[in-house]
Order: C-alpha cells, then sequence, then structure tokens
C-alpha cells in the first residue's frame, strides 16, 4: 500500500498554494469580517475553477469525486491561507445532498449539486446535532438546515453573531423554509455529511497550524535579544520543535483518516489537528511577545481562527468519546 502522495496529488496542492499566495487572502479574509464578501466570493469562484468543491462531489452531479485525499489537500492549503467562507459547510452540505441521492431522495442533488461542485453556489449547513448557529449565512446563496428528521432550505437568517474569530460570522437560519426531504434518510445523511466536515476541518487545522508555525520561526529568527536572534535561545528552540512534532503526528492521522474514512479515524483526525493547531496558536502568540495580540498583524488571521476550527463540528470530548468507543 502507498502511503505517501501520488506526483498528481502534490502538483494540485503546490498549484493550489501557488494561487492562494498570489491572490492576497489575508485582505479578503479582513474584508470578508467587515461584511464585504466581493473579495471573498471572487477566490471561491477560482477555487471552484480549480475543482476544490467538486472533489466531494459524484461525476454523475457534475463533480470528481468523491476523493477524500485530494480534499485533505485542498483544505489544508485553505487552511494554511486562511480562506474566508463557509468551504467546509459547502462540502458537507454536497455529501449530505450526495448521500440522499444514493439512498433514494434524487431531487435536491440534481437542484443544487451542480451549482456547488464548480463553485457558482455558495452554501452553508446547521444541523442540530453540532450546532444551531450556521456560518456565513449572510454570504451564501443557500443555508440549509437539519431539524430532526427534516432537511429544509431555510428561507434567511437571524442577527449575525462574531464568533472568537471576526472572519466566522455566525447566525440561527430562520425558522421554516422549503422542505426538501425527511425521515431517517436525512438522519444518516446528515452523519454522513458530519464525516465529510470533519476530514475538511482537521485538514484546515493542520493548515492552520503549519502557517503560524512557519511565520513564528520567520520571527523567531529576525528578532534580536541581547544581541542575537530569539531562535538561538534553547527554551525557544524546544518550543518550537515541540509545536512541530506534535502538527508532523497529526499529518499520517489526517490523510490515513482520508484513505480509511472510518469515523473513528476521522475523529482522532480531527481532535489531534485541532489540538496541535491550537498549540502552535500558542506557541506563536509567545513568540511574537506583544505584537502577537494586536489585529494589524496579519498573525491574528490564524491566532484566532484557532480555538474554533478546534471546536468546529465537533467537540474534543465528543471525538475522544467515538475513538474510545472502539477500545472497549
Amino acid at each position: 500500500m502507498r502511503f505517501l502522495p501520488t506526483e498528481e496529488q502534490r502538483a494540485f496542492a503546490r498549484s493550489l498554494d501557488a494561487m492562494l499566495t498570489a491572490a492576497g487572502t489575508p485582505a479578503a479574509a479582513r474584508a470578508w469580517a467587515a461584511g464585504d464578501h466581493g473579495p471573498g466570493r471572487a477566490l471561491w469562484a477560482r477555487l471552484g475553477e480549480a475543482g476544490v468543491f467538486a472533489l466531494a462531489v459524484p461525476e454523475a452531479y457534475e463533480g470528481v469525486g468523491p476523493l477524500p485525499v485530494e480534499l485533505a489537500h485542498a483544505f489544508l492549503e485553505s487552511g494554511r491561507h486562511a480562506v474566508p467562507g463557509p468551504l467546509v459547510e459547502t462540502v458537507a452540505a454536497a455529501a449530505l445532498l450526495t448521500d440522499l441521492a444514493e439512498r433514494g431522495e434524487t431531487g435536491p442533488a440534481k437542484r443544487f449539486l451542480a451549482g456547488l461542485a464548480d463553485g457558482t453556489t455558495v452554501a452553508t449547513l446547521a444541523m442540530d446535532e453540532v450546532s444551531p448557529y450556521a456560518l456565513d449565512p449572510d454570504a451564501a446563496d443557500l443555508v440549509f438546515v437539519v431539524h430532526g428528521e427534516e432537511l429544509r432550505l431555510a428561507p434567511g437568517h437571524q442577527e449575525i453573531r462574531v464568533s472568537a474569530d471576526p472572519v466566522r460570522r455566525l447566525a440561527r437560519p430562520a425558522p421554516g423554509g422549503e422542505l426538501l426531504a425527511a425521515g431517517p434518510v436525512v438522519t444518516a445523511a446528515a452523519r454522513h455529511a458530519r464525516d465529510w466536515a470533519l476530514l475538511a476541518t482537521a485538514a484546515q487545522s493542520l493548515g492552520l497550524g503549519l502557517a503560524l508555525l512557519d511565520r513564528t520561526v520567520a520571527y523567531a529568527k529576525q528578532r534580536t535579544q541581547f544581541g542575537v536572534p530569539i531562535g538561538s535561545f534553547q527554551v525557544v528552540k524546544h518550543r518550537l520543535a515541540d509545536t512541530l512534532i506534535a502538527l508532523e503526528f497529526a499529518r499520517p492521522l489526517l490523510f490515513g483518516a482520508a484513505l480509511t474514512f472510518a469515523r473513528t479515524d476521522l475523529a482522532a483526525a480531527k481532535v489531534t489537528a485541532g489540538e496541535a493547531a491550537h498549540r502552535a496558536a500558542a506557541t506563536a502568540l509567545q513568540i511574537h511577545g506583544a505584537i502577537g495580540y494586536t489585529e494589524e498583524l496579519d498573525l491574528s488571521l490564524w491566532l484566532r481562527r484557532a480555538r474554533p476550527l478546534r471546536d468546529a463540528w465537533a467537540t474534543l470530548s465528543w471525538c475522544r468519546s467515538q475513538v474510545l468507543a472502539t477500545r472497549r
């Protein structure tokens, strides 16, 4: 069995990295936080053209998937570059509609999946089992809601609330709306959607942690104290090394989960990547010192996302319970 990424997968990740580097994602993220979705939507369109969202959609509905390994590579890059918007939620919605179609409810898939796959439609998804809030409903074309055994298309959203990360804008979907599907098939499809969300969120967390580490290492080489770079201090070296080990330990769990797509493995990858990213944020904040707190520094875009991502779609306790359930 081959555990290393193929050359095609590496090339795909490199192309996304180059595209997002050139796109200036920090400016798009700041605009998104201020309520200006134009730059973020333009970036979204480019991701759609690159085939990122099509990775979660079958060929029968204008996609190229399902390809969870490639999606993990893509979302790692989205986390590394702090791309704004409900990317995970759009993928989860696509997975939900796909699973419904495989269980005989083909109407919603035929209606919405092609737009999700090519990036022309932005979707968000709220599930009672996860959270009553939808991410970025003010920027989404479609707001899907799973309530009990019902899937509805919400007619709008309530007041926007800013989370610990101002780029992540939350709101409760408006009640009511068009009923798209109902019954046990919705519950089963929602579980499948959550599995895809766990994978995508874990990948974003890992990418975010790697970006924080890269920036912190660069800063430690530039900042001097007592006439030498602070990166030469033993305590700083140890802190950076511990952060690197935690992130690199999460990497094989992430791609192993993408290969098996077992819920236990996905939960393990989610909790490990989330904790590693949170550690990277703490390390970055400490080594950057007082300037790490300032919103003017682009570092804050990554720092403030670590905690919300760690808890998005599944808490640490839920993930651990999934893993421990198989060890009893």
